[in-house]
């Protein structure tokens, strides 16, 4: 972990959380996920909102997104969509320019990612005064389920030789599944030269560099249920470039 002690933080009840949940193509998951978010962010009492930046999906996703901020109201749902994808860094540069919380969640729209983590990211949070929270599948309870042999390999191996090279004080650097104080979030975003996956890993050795400090909590990721999943040959060619950027230039 990162030697810094995290900036001091409010620890009363003026805080909020912006959710940026970017989309593409995912019509069937966004309202669950949604619904999810609401329930648990509804429990645990903190105030909240959910950003959904939709890049162009060709299969109605942004049309679904109005009719769940019918449901829900503007001042929990904001829609800030784009004209085509651009990739994940951008839209969260998108995200947080709208972003109304003092702490921004990031985690994938896809439901792979369950809003049951969400108290307890912000317990951590609170308790070490944490620059960001990120969740881990390689620690604790932390697994992933529905995957097969091959993609957990491919995530192990990424995982393994990311340690090896770069050192990041953070035992799983590919998940995106995190919590940031927004001001942080906005100082690694305005860094980071990656695109796709690689955007997630870049994040975690910036915040090294910065002296950020980092929290984790184990999370379950569960493969997608619905729509197609976005990792294929190029992602992976394209991982390995990013790796070896990353590993000569930081």
């Amino acid at each position: 972990m990162a030697s810094r002690k995290g900036s001091q933080q409010s620890r009363g009840d003026g805080d909020k959380y912006s959710v940026l949940l970017p989309t593409y193509n995912e019509r069937e998951n966004l309202p669950l996920i949604v619904w999810l978010l609401v329930k648990y962010f509804g429990e645990s009492g903190y105030e909240y909102e959910i950003i959904v930046i939709d890049d162009g999906s060709p299969d109605g996703t942004l049309e679904v997104a109005e009719q769940l901020q019918k449901i829900y109201g503007k001042d929990k749902i904001l829609l800030r969509p784009r004209a085509k994808k651009l990739g994940l860094g951008t839209a969260y540069i998108h995200g947080i320019k709208h972003a109304r919380g003092n702490y921004v969640f990031i985690m994938d729209a896809d439901l792979s990612h369950h809003p049951k983590f969400i108290p307890e990211f912000i317990k951590k949070q609170r308790e070490g005064g944490y620059d960001l929270v990120s969740g881990t599948r390689y620690r604790g309870d932390g697994g992933v389920y529905g995957w097969d042999l091959r993609r957990k390999l491919i995530s192990r191996g990424a995982n393994y030789v990311t340690q090896v090279l770069l050192r990041p004080g953070a035992s799983d650097l590919t998940g995106s599944f995190r919590l940031y104080k927004k001001e942080v979030l906005e100082s690694l975003v305005e860094r980071c030269v990656s695109k796709g996956y690689v955007f997630q890993m870049e994040m975690i050795v910036r915040a090294r560099q910065l002296n950020y400090t980092i929290g984790e909590v184990p999370i379950s990721f569960v493969d997608r249920v619905y729509g197609e999943s976005k990792l294929g040959g190029n992602e992976i060619v394209s991982f390995l470039k990013g790796l070896l950027t990353l590993f000569a230039t930081t």
